[in-house]
């Protein structure tokens, strides 16, 4: 079957941390030549996707331009601003999340926050913890951006979002709405900022818990490649399973 755009994790897929994987930069590389479609979507919080762009173009040669990036933190925004129950929020998280939602009007508040947004936090702390689980408490609404577990990286797998999220859910004893892959709000904003139907687009991922789950419950077909997080090992006893499954993205025929 042939598709008219695609949605394309990063992390894992396209580059493992600080090195390239070489199928991934190709497999863009068809993309642009025979201009398809694309959207990077990823639940990478921690930058920009004017930073991601720069990082794509500077470190693996891979030239795109901000819009094609969508991530976790534009699609917090948008829910925010559709939610509409104010404008005062406390994050923990990195410039490319706290930056961007700053800039889209909302304001920093501590103590008595209408959001409170939980992402990755290299340089988290337990007082970040405290003033978090104090404020959900208070009756903020609590918003985890992304449910990754662990980050793949040249290192092997670190803590990811998810972890920092289930810790304060612990503590207020309170599940999160959860935005990023694989649940529905980032899906469905990824899939119209390419201007298509969910059925037009393929969905392309390392990692079946978030980047193929996104597909399956969102009702787009997906393509898993077992070039990071999902192990090889681990297909047959997948609960539903992808669309398709290569080793590399070189297998795929665009």
């Amino acid at each position: 079957m042939t598709y008219k755009g695609y949605l394309i994790d990063l992390d894992g897929t396209i580059y493992l941390g600080k090195e390239i994987i070489p199928a991934g930069k190709r497999f863009v590389e068809r993309l642009q030549q025979s201009e398809q479609p694309f959207l990077f979507v990823t639940n990478n919080t921690t930058k920009t996707p004017e930073a991601v762009a720069q990082r794509l173009a500077m470190e693996f040669d891979i030239h795109v331009p901000a819009a094609a990036i969508y991530t976790a933190s534009l699609a917090t925004i948008d829910y925010m601003k559709e939610e509409n129950k104010g404008n005062k929020v406390y994050v923990i998280g990195e410039s490319g999340l706290v930056d961007l939602i700053l800039a889209a009007g909302f304001v920093w508040d501590e103590e008595t926050p209408d959001y409170v947004v939980v992402g990755l936090d290299t340089a988290i702390t337990y007082e970040k913890f405290v003033k978090a689980t104090l404020a959900i408490r208070k009756g903020a609404t609590f918003i985890g951006t992304n449910p990754d577990k662990n980050i793949p990286t040249e290192r092997g797998l670190l803590p990811g979002a998810g972890s920092m999220i289930a810790l304060v859910e612990t503590a207020v004893q309170q599940a999160p709405v959860m935005i990023g892959k694989p649940n529905a709000v980032i899906m469905n904003e990824a899939v119209k900022a390419l201007g298509m139907t969910k059925e037009d687009v393929l969905m392309v991922g390392d990692n079946y818990e978030t980047d193929i789950q996104a597909g399956i419950k969102n009702g787009i077909d997906t393509l898993l490649v077992l070039s990071g997080f999902t192990q090889k090992e681990e297909v047959p006893n997948l609960p539903t399973a992808a669309t398709y499954t290569v080793d590399s993205l070189d297998e795929w025929n665009i």
